[in-house]
């Protein structure tokens, strides 16, 4: 925290022993930059530590900072006003920044020469606590790492100004926003203890001033852009709940099976896809698709694929190679060369339970089948390319007699590929262990189990790619 002194209020103390909660105070800091607080808005100090379950003398404190910021005004000690930020003085704190933490490496390098060891276990503990998306402790080890270098330039005055920024409570500010679009944050402070580590003054100076302009550049791209930002987002609520039409709006009854689908794009609109269609005599269209990339540009690929297939599949066909083919077509021609699509499509005979289907490209759904406390598991591997990849491709279909408590699986690559904070992937291998546990479980059950574990294996990592489950059980023939 800034080494500004204050007056401390007769009326409070700190507790004994102990920091302000930091998760608390980084709460409390983003709530006022982010407007919570309406201009001009008197609020009283105990209201505000009850809100943020900090201790009032912890509150006064962070508010006596944006006092100093001009972004609040205090009433002795129990109340206090409220200010709109100004994103032109919070950018030009970080020009000075910059310029001060350049001098400041350049001095610091002939202390640290050979001996950056704290420096080394901050930049550690920033990238646990970035993975774990642990923003307020990564902020602590983020000032400790900066002011570390100044305190080794020996140069006092560096450091008050440095102070005097209250550079804790703007990083407080502007974190989360900036972690969204600078991933490598952490590491980006490697290349500026391996420079003083070496002693080359010149070297870590020009990287901080890189490191602190870069956040600078965020600042400035994020007021330009502020209005803009707000009206895409409200587009991309829009786009989020237009593109939710395109799936099954209610549980349909497909005769002879149970079923039960998870959907969670990694953005607002993804270009997964999955579709249960009603055909004609007792036949029904399975679907299950991934459109390559994420985002805007997926999701309207993902639509034009549902729209081209459910306009195939409803009209009469005897062979599904052929639908699958003109579907290609349509989409190899409303698509840019860099997307495609991955698709699992089969027609499910309620009758029968025969399912005929086509893998273009798409992970291959298991099929599993227990017989006594034996399960054998089937895979329905791709035979073909993804669909608008290739002119002229050819889509071979294969048929599967299922019977009665088979279980079907279908999923894409977001389910399988979650990441832990190791970067290892969930994989399929775990997945076909969780379904042989499953003899009795219903589609629900199913679902609830394996999100259960990749969340488990995840760790809270952040989500990276679209996720989209099927689970079918098959409950027996029908004549209807």
């Amino acid at each position: 925290m800034a080494s500004i002194k204050y007056d401390r209020p007769t009326n409070m103390r700190a507790p004994s022993g102990e920091r302000p909660d930091v998760c608390a105070k980084t709460r409390l800091v983003e709530a006022v930059f982010g407007g919570r607080y309406s201009t001009e808005e008197q609020m009283k100090l105990s209201e505000i530590a009850a809100q943020f379950r900090l201790d009032e003398f912890s509150t006064l404190r962070v508010l006596q900072d944006f006092q100093t910021l001009g972004m609040a005004s205090l009433s002795g000690t129990n109340s206090v006003i409220f200010y709109a930020p100004k994103p032109k003085e919070m950018q030009e704190a970080y020009e000075i920044r910059a310029a001060l933490e350049e001098v400041g490496a350049r001095a610091a390098a002939r202390v640290l020469k050979g001996n950056v060891k704290m420096l080394r276990r901050e930049i550690d503990a920033m990238r646990v606590t970035f993975r774990e998306q642990d923003l307020s402790s990564f902020v602590e080890h983020d000032v400790a790492f900066h002011r570390h270098i100044l305190q080794a330039s020996e140069n006092e005055v560096l450091v008050r100004v440095w102070d005097s920024l209250l550079v804790d409570l703007r990083i407080r500010a502007i974190i989360g926003a900036i972690s969204e679009g600078f991933p490598d944050l952490a590491d980006s402070h490697q290349p500026i203890a391996d420079a003083l580590e070496n002693g080359n003054g010149r070297a870590a100076g020009l990287l901080l001033r890189n490191h602190v302009e870069t956040i600078l550049e965020f600042l400035k791209k994020s007021e330009s852009d502020s209005g803009f930002h707000r009206a895409i987002r409200h587009d991309l609520e829009d786009a989020k709940h237009v593109q939710r039409a395109f799936f099954p709006q209610s549980k349909v009854v497909v005769p002879g099976l149970a079923y039960e689908a998870y959907y969670k794009p990694a953005r607002y609109v993804s270009g997964d896809y999955y579709d249960l269609i009603q055909l004609q005599s007792n036949r029904w269209g399975i679907a299950v698709g991934d459109v390559s990339g994420k985002g805007v540009g997926a999701a309207l690929l993902m639509a034009s694929l549902q729209a081209s297939l459910r306009a195939q599949a409803m009209h009469s066909h005897s062979d599904i190679s052929t639908l699958i083919s003109d579907v290609d077509r349509l989409v190899l021609a409303a698509s840019p060369r860099h997307l495609y699509a991955s698709l699992f499509y089969g027609e499910f005979d309620s009758a029968t339970l025969q399912l005929r289907y086509v893998n273009a490209g798409h992970h291959a759904p298991l099929v599993l089948r227990w017989t006594g406390d034996r399960c054998e598991t089937c895979n329905l591997d791709s035979t073909s390319t993804a669909l608008g990849l290739l002119e002229n491709s050819r889509f071979e279909a294969n048929t599967i007699q299922l019977k009665k408590n088979d279980l079907f699986v279908a999923y894409t690559d977001g389910i399988t590929e979650s990441e832990n904070s190791d970067r290892a992937q969930w994989g399929r291998e775990r997945l076909g262990k969780v379904l042989e546990a499953c003899q009795d479980s219903t589609p629900a059950q199913v679902v609830n189990r394996i999100l259960g574990e990749v969340l488990a294996f995840s760790a809270n990592q952040p989500q990276r790619d679209d996720m989209t489950l099927l689970v079918i059980r098959v409950r027996g023939g029908s004549r209807i």
